[in-house]
């Protein structure tokens, strides 16, 4: 009997989080059959911060187990491959329990990746991965984006502006090996990679997708960032501060710790001000997942708000079949 996946995706704040944790209880509670979580969110990953990267409380997660929470520490950011590995080896130690895995987040990148497999790249010499580093934390991202204009234009159409890390990535694999992470990254397209109906895993996929309309979606977002700093986000990123961070680590450019240390800075004339970007900024980054998502099939869409009870019912007969 192939083990059975069910993959709860979707663009930031579509209640992926609290969704899951449903599934969960009523594959236990009602299914009685045992279940577990499996975070596929990058932000996640990482012990320091917890604020703004929604992470789900003890309380939330409702003694549901929840696995690749708090693996890492913000000073060793956790590439594609390294969560594959982890990710994989989590995964395949509960199906051996008899465990239904739910793998959940926004992340999209690294559902492909564990699911379909990524193309190969070559790991980059100490060295160069302190230059490139050094380099952006003394001169920020122009001079990669300098570089690529001239050497691998096509990165720079495929990447967001605000993606540091993989526009310093594709400048490092520039430099490595010669040729564009673009023409890899092509390559690779042409073999369908949003077709997940075939996996590099003997596993039996469901796939929900949760979305809802734009206007009531932009709604929430803005009620979760003032949240955030209501929950204390400033207080976090000085605590950051004080533990002794540079504050220019990866995971510390991302939406919300961002802005948070922009305004820090005095780059915003008011919190209002500072809490408006991150919630434009968010709303960005989710037209640009659900572009991603978009192109993924099969998945099965719901409105996170008011089909609860039909994700149950097909969660039921996806566990049935």
């Amino acid at each position: 009997m192939n083990h059975k996946l069910i993959v709860v995706s979707g663009p930031t704040a579509s209640g992926k989080t609290k969704t899951s944790i449903e599934i969960a209880k009523h594959i236990q509670n009602t299914l009685h059959m045992k279940a577990a979580v499996v975070n596929f969110d990058s932000l996640l990953f990482y012990k320091e911060i917890s604020i703004g990267t929604a992470k789900p409380t003890l309380e939330e997660r409702d003694g549901i187990e929840h696995h690749m929470i708090d693996i890492e520490s913000i000073n060793s950011p956790m590439n594609a491959s390294g969560f594959i590995k982890k990710g994989e080896e989590v995964i395949l130690e509960l199906f051996k329990q008899n465990k239904v895995v739910i793998l959940v987040g926004g992340s999209a990148f690294y559902l492909r990746a564990i699911l379909k497999g990524m193309y190969e790249s070559p790991t980059a010499p100490k060295e160069l991965k302190e230059g490139i580093t050094e380099q952006y934390k003394n001169e920020g991202i122009a001079p990669f984006i300098e570089f690529l204009k001239i050497n691998d234009p096509q990165s720079l159409i495929n990447l967001h502006e605000n993606d540091h890390y993989r526009l310093m990535r594709a400048v490092e694999y520039f430099q490595l090996t010669g040729t564009k992470i673009s023409d890899k990254k092509k390559e690779h397209d042409q073999l369908n990679p949003y077709d997940f109906s075939t996996i590099s895993h003997p596993w039996d996929v469901l796939h929900f997708y949760l979305d809802l309309p734009k206007d009531e979606h932009f709604e929430i977002i803005k009620k979760r960032t003032q949240e955030m700093f209501d929950q204390g986000l400033m207080e976090e990123v000085l605590e950051l501060e004080k533990a002794g961070f540079f504050l220019t680590e990866k995971p510390l450019a991302s939406i919300g710790y961002k802005e948070a240390l922009e305004f820090k800075n005095g780059l915003f004339a008011n919190i209002e001000e500072c809490i408006e970007r991150i919630a434009i900024s968010t709303r960005q980054l989710a037209k640009a997942q659900r572009t991603f998502f978009n192109k993924i099939t099969p998945k099965e869409s719901f409105n996170p708000i008011h089909d609860q009870g039909k994700i149950k019912e097909r969660v039921t007969s996806f566990l049935k079949e």
